[in-house]
């Protein structure tokens, strides 16, 4: 079942898996029919067992700048490792994207302020939230996979479709 095909061609069935995948990882939980939700654990656990893999490597590196004054100055900066960077490029292949919403009340230049230097934030909130979330809940409990959590609701109104909510661990 966690395969099916969900009475869809192959390029619905992905999409629809990419575009429930990333609300997921965004929201924290979405509802969604059964056999849709035990294809979308899968679909999940894997995109954050790549993370949590490589969420680690890093590579830091000294880089010059030169300042409004003609002086060089030296700063050092932190890079994905090649480990990592294979990660985030397949995920990204993955997921769509999500942009980075206003919060309430938050002037404009604040926001901009907050996301400049964010230019994919479903991305860097696997990297930054969920991996080291998920890593130190392995290293505890010994064992991984396990980050998603599928409960069985009530039928849905009109077709009778057996409903359920998947919501992150």
């Amino acid at each position: 079942m966690a395969n099916a095909k969900l009475n869809r061609p192959t390029k619905e069935r992905l999409s629809l898996l990419r575009n429930q995948a990333s609300d997921l990882l965004w929201n924290g939980k979405v509802t969604t029919t059964i056999a849709k939700a035990k294809s979308l654990r899968s679909y999940v656990e894997k995109v954050l067992t790549l993370a949590i893999n490589s969420y680690e490597d890093t590579v830091k590196v000294v880089k010059n700048d030169v300042d409004s004054k003609g002086v060089t100055v030296k700063r050092e900066v932190v890079n994905d490792g090649p480990n990592k960077l294979a990660a985030r490029r397949m995920i990204m292949a993955k997921l769509f994207d999500r942009q980075e919403v206003r919060q309430n009340k938050e002037s404009k230049a604040s926001f901009v302020e907050r996301t400049k230097d964010i230019n994919h934030p479903l991305i860097e909130k696997i990297f930054n939230v969920y991996a080291p979330k998920y890593a130190e809940r392995n290293k505890e409990n010994g064992q991984g996979g396990g980050y998603t959590r599928v409960l069985k609701m009530d039928m849905r109104r009109g077709d009778a479709a057996p409903m359920c909510i998947v919501e992150l661990v």
